[in-house]
């Protein structure tokens, strides 16, 4: 097994998985779900294809810079479809939407090497463009890193790798918060893609939450 380790910094990134009809919520890490379809756009992997080997990674997040949750709205009018059929063309529709500001993740996926390799060579040159959870938030900085595919177990490539934002002088000896992906313990978390995007399933997988201390980065 290896880790590849990839860069999630962004001015917004918006990571969802409970959301219904007109509201878009974001977790306050990034989704599997969110990853993955973000791996697939560097693949130029159709929605309609099976995720399959890819949602068979396990994946690990390190929290190196806190975002700051955030609510947007958006109106359309015209758009709802009344009892008849129809739309009604006198209402406007009020969409809120939560997304993270300034945050930065370092995200593992640990699986065959074969695949990985791959991965970051499409990251490297991407089919379409990437997009940190919604298509209009994207990337500050490139999400693939120069020494990001190693070797080691998914925690302990989170754990070696410098820190990938610098902080604050107060919080430079803070442990980072990191959450693992687990086969059987942990917080549930519905963002396991189980059919392609185009069916808009995702099932359950286990998370454990932890921490991590880091030495600060000077360059990365």
């Amino acid at each position: 097994m290896a880790t590849l380790l990839l860069r999630l910094s962004g001015p917004m990134q918006s990571w969802g998985t409970t959301s219904r009809f007109d509201e878009r919520d974001t977790q306050l890490e990034p989704s599997k779900s969110g990853v993955i379809g973000l791996v697939c756009a560097a693949l130029g992997r159709d929605r309609r294809e099976p995720v399959d080997d890819l949602a068979a990674l396990r994946m690990g997040v390190r929290v190196d810079r806190e975002g700051v949750p955030m609510r947007d709205y958006q109106t359309a009018t015209g758009v709802v479809i009344a009892s008849s059929g129809k739309a009604d063309l006198g209402r406007t529709v009020v969409s809120p939407r939560f997304y993270l500001s300034d945050a930065a993740f370092l995200v593992g996926l640990e699986g065959e090497c074969g695949l990985l390799e791959s991965i970051q060579a499409a990251l490297q040159n991407p089919v379409w463009p990437l997009a940190l959870g919604r298509k209009s938030f994207v990337p500050g900085t490139p999400v693939w890193l120069v020494d990001g595919l190693s070797d080691l177990s998914l925690e302990n490539a989170l754990s070696a790798y410098p820190r990938i934002s610098q902080s604050q002088w107060a919080d430079r000896e803070k442990s980072l918060r990191c959450l693992i992906e687990d086969a059987r313990d942990g917080v549930v978390r519905l963002d396991q893609p189980v059919a392609p995007f185009a069916e808009r399933r995702f099932g359950p997988r286990f998370v454990k939450s932890g921490v991590m201390h880091v030495s600060q980065s000077t360059d990365a």
